[in-house]
């Protein structure tokens, strides 16, 4: 029953409209070209960054800046601020969810009525 209920719970959540609107920004995201090849571009550069500071060597200053530079126009490109947003406004749904969760657990803790069904 519980794996019922968890897979209900999941079709819900991925009906909702803040679910809905992640995937349709995901979406645009991907389909900016632009925004696509800045987000790449600067995770080659982080990952690159990520060695050097891995063997015990600094960045460049040259590096830091091309990392701000790109990072700063990333987050102005629009579709990529609304991935944030649905982004965030779907965390907050599932906090929620997981609150509402927390309650059930800590009602049916210190419920004496046992329901498997």
């Amino acid at each position: 029953m519980l794996s019922e209920r968890a897979v209900e719970l999941g079709r819900l959540i991925g009906q909702s409209s803040e679910y809905q609107t992640v995937k349709r920004a995901n979406d645009l995201l991907t389909a900016d070209k632009d925004a696509m090849a800045l987000l790449e571009k600067m995770e080659r550069l982080r990952q690159e960054a990520q060695k050097m500071i891995e063997g015990g060597q600094n960045p460049t200053p040259e590096m830091e800046q091309a990392l701000d530079g790109l990072l700063g126009t990333v987050q102005t490109n629009a579709t990529y601020q609304r991935v944030l947003v649905a982004n965030e406004n779907f965390d907050k749904v599932m906090m929620q969810v997981n609150q509402w969760i927390l309650d059930g657990i800590k009602k049916g803790a210190t419920s004496s009525i046992i329901t498997l069904g």
